[in-house]
């Protein structure tokens, strides 16, 4: 996807007015055709055809083997990026809003390959599910490739590690070849595809081993393409930036005092906050980073964040969406400093109905940096120490905590869905080396934040619609009957009492309060969030399921996410006065970037998962051998996952490995069964293991089940958590 630039014709002629003449002839068009069909066609002819351009790249038009172009729902087509699986087959999620996933047998792939923007011809409904076949690759997505090396006489071949790529490509001549051997794990750059002869990458570099969390951080960014390193434009667009407090029309809100909290290792501070007691209520502050006063549109900066779309974070370090110089540094509300900001004023009262919503340009400065912790042992804990170096911060800390209270408790009245799912807590050493996975602790201090913050990004998205203007929503749609229809079958096996309604999110929040505490909480927690569909960004307000709010919007992180500094322009363009003026971003453009920004969302969220991954391997390779207490999270075909209660991690005991009898899968009921002994494993049982395999270059963890092991065990202990 490319940086939208402006339309090149007037407001008077747009890609839809284009999209009209298409949909008025009621049969695809060539070029000649479209003469007779554009006004002024003499002095459009070179910018229609840059829409042309552009609009097949975007899915809205299919350009045909004749040099015709038509639209893509007229000839039983759709447009959307391919997803492979393991086995072969692949699914493709059409762009059109509101389009399920059309299923595509492994034979008609063709030459596309897994993250590929297809063209699909829908051949047949089975069971209510869409079939079809690709049709035409439109852009290839897949930049970079890893695999391992295989060597066939003098021919080299990168096999990718990642199944769901099939193809096999050619390695090219060059100096990174010349010491690789038969078996190394490498990183290439795609030089060509299946559809125009042989596919082909050169290396970028050659891993002999994933053997520190560094290591693996840089073989996942080589993977998904993501560069450390800044273009040498954008890196001295950076250093001639200069902070710049420009105070005129900005309201001065140094005096307020507001705080950062975040976490131990943050150096980048998007957000500050301050809760102030009222008479009626309680009055509080959002201030966010001005970072569209840095960041000009279509500037180099500016290019290269929407490139990337979001910061990326790995155990250790960050690959960022702006340069440092921005991001840590004239960017940052860093404590003591002025920034500029955008503050979100928003009075409640004491029963957290919203009064008023203010939206300014201001000047700040942080009076504090805080940690999470610090705020939790202070507040939460009671502790001492803590409450004493905290000093003249415990009124307003408990004043936050008690507004937190509140909103949380209305969202939670209104289905807000409040999924329990630690994250996996990497303790590194000096060297990169895994100390220790521990499941991190789900802090009030953090939920203080998290309610603040969408407070704000509400805020923002009502006012802005509201206002009329078109914005990139955050949206979540409700679950599809069918996966609800599985959950609620898991929930049978595992007896948890349920009422699920696929209209509304209360019955789903019930069944999470009802487990909390609980033996099989996490697993439920985690089982119903894969049930749902993902958030992701669009130009249309479809509403958010999860947070059971009517209008959401990013605002708040604009260093780290693109999202939230368009909404940034957008917001300054209508409190600046400029209300009564034509919009920033059209609603077309808009809804490009959404799909743009989505994708590298999507990018970053497996760049993270795979990372965190592979350091769980790493750190379980020095415990091959050892028996560790698990619980069945996952039953497929060819075996069962379980996670291990001491060690956040999970691995796969496989039923090769299961040698008193032959088991047969259940789908229906979640479980594996003897044919002879009728032995039952299932969600929820608890097993001993130990560790049989640990191969970090290939990204396995094996269990095998201990002789003496039983499912049906169930030790009262609890799990740590």
């Amino acid at each position: 996807m490319h940086y939208m630039k402006k339309d090149p014709l007037s407001p008077a002629f747009s890609k839809n007015d284009l999209l009209s003449a298409f949909r008025k002839a009621k049969r695809p068009l060539s070029i000649t055709d479209l003469r007779s069909l554009v006004d002024s066609w003499k002095d459009r002819k070179k910018a229609v055809k840059v829409f042309l351009r552009e609009m097949v790249r975007e899915g809205s038009l299919i350009r045909l083997k004749n040099n015709r172009f038509g639209i893509p729902d007229e000839m039983n087509l759709e447009v959307g990026v391919l997803w492979c699986t393991r086995s072969g087959n692949g699914f493709v999620t059409p762009e059109k809003k509101g389009g399920n996933d059309i299923f595509i047998p492994s034979r008609y792939i063709k030459d596309a390959i897994h993250g590929d923007k297809v063209v699909v011809r829908i051949e047949h409904l089975t069971q209510g599910r869409r079939e079809g076949r690709v049709v035409k690759v439109t852009e290839r997505k897949t930049k970079n490739v890893t695999g391992f090396v295989q060597q066939h006489k003098n021919l080299f071949f990168l096999v990718p590690d990642d199944e769901r790529i099939s193809v096999h490509f050619i390695v090219e001549p060059g100096k990174k070849t010349v010491e690789m051997k038969h078996g190394d794990l490498a990183a290439a750059k795609v030089t060509g595809f299946p559809d125009g002869g042989d596919p082909g990458c050169k290396i970028l570099k050659v891993f002999r081993a994933l053997d520190d969390a560094k290591k693996i951080s840089r073989f996942i960014a080589y993977k998904q393409s993501l560069s450390p390193r800044f273009p040498r434009n954008v890196e001295n667009e950076a250093k001639q930036t200069q902070l710049d407090i420009v105070k005129p029309g900005r309201i001065d809100l140094r005096a307020i005092g507001h705080v950062t909290i975040d976490g131990e290792f943050a150096k980048d501070f998007d957000d500050a906050v301050c809760v102030e007691k009222t008479k009626k209520g309680f009055l509080l502050y959002v201030s966010i980073a001005d970072v569209s006063h840095y960041v000009r549109r279509d500037s180099a900066m500016d290019r290269e964040a929407y490139a990337r779309g979001t910061s990326v974070y790995f155990p250790g370090t960050v690959i960022p969406m702006l340069p440092k110089q921005l991001s840590n540094n004239i960017c940052s509300l860093n404590p003591n400093e002025e920034r500029m900001a955008l503050t979100v004023r928003l009075r409640y009262d004491t029963q957290g109905s919203l009064l008023q919503a203010s939206f300014d340009r201001s000047v700040i400065r942080s009076a504090h940096r805080l940690t999470y912790h610090q705020v939790e042992d202070g507040l939460v804990k009671k502790d001492e120490g803590a409450r004493h170096a905290l000093k003249g911060l415990m009124p307003q800390s408990e004043c936050m905590g008690e507004l937190a209270q509140i909103l949380k408790a209305r969202r939670e009245a209104k289905g807000n869905l409040d999924f329990d799912l630690p994250e996996p807590e990497m303790i590194l050493d000096m060297e990169g080396g895994i100390k220790d996975i521990l499941r991190s602790e789900r802090l009030f201090s953090q939920s203080i934040i998290e309610e603040f913050m969408i407070a704000a990004n509400e805020a923002v998205a009502r006012f802005v619609t509201e206002q009329k203007r078109p914005v990139i929503y955050r949206v979540h749609q409700s679950p599809e009957p069918e996966k609800l229809h599985d959950f609620e079958r898991l929930l049978q096996t595992l007896g948890v009492p349920y009422k699920t309604d696929p209209k509304g999110s209360l019955p789903l929040q019930s069944i999470l309060k009802n487990v909390r505490q609980k033996e099989h909480e996490f697993l439920i927690n985690r089982i119903l969030l894969k049930s749902m569909k993902q958030a992701r960004y669009s130009a249309q307000n479809l509403g958010h399921f999860g947070l059971a709010l009517d209008f959401y919007s990013h605002f708040t992180s604009p260093i780290r996410r693109y999202p939230d500094l368009v909404c940034h322009r957008i917001l300054k363009g209508i409190i600046g006065g400029a209300a009564g003026t034509r919009p920033l971003y059209g609603e077309e453009e808009l809804e490009r970037m959404a799909v743009h920004l989505s994708e590298r969302e999507r990018a970053a969220m497996e760049a993270e998962r795979e990372t965190e991954d592979r350091i769980r391997v790493l750190f379980m390779k020095e415990r091959v051998g050892q028996a560790y207490e698990g619980i069945i999270s996952h039953i497929t075909s060819y075996g069962f996952f379980v996670e291990l209660f001491d060690v956040f991690v999970e691995g796969l005991v496989l039923l090769s490995s299961l040698h008193d009898d032959y088991y047969a899968f259940e789908e229906n009921k979640f479980r594996l069964i003897g044919r002879k002994t009728h032995k039952i494993f299932r969600i929820g049982d608890h097993v001993q293991v130990t560790v049989a395999l640990a191969d970090v270059e290939k990204n396995l963890l094996h269990f095998t089940l201990l002789k003496n092991a039983s499912p049906a065990l169930r030790p009262e202990r609890r799990r740590s958590r």
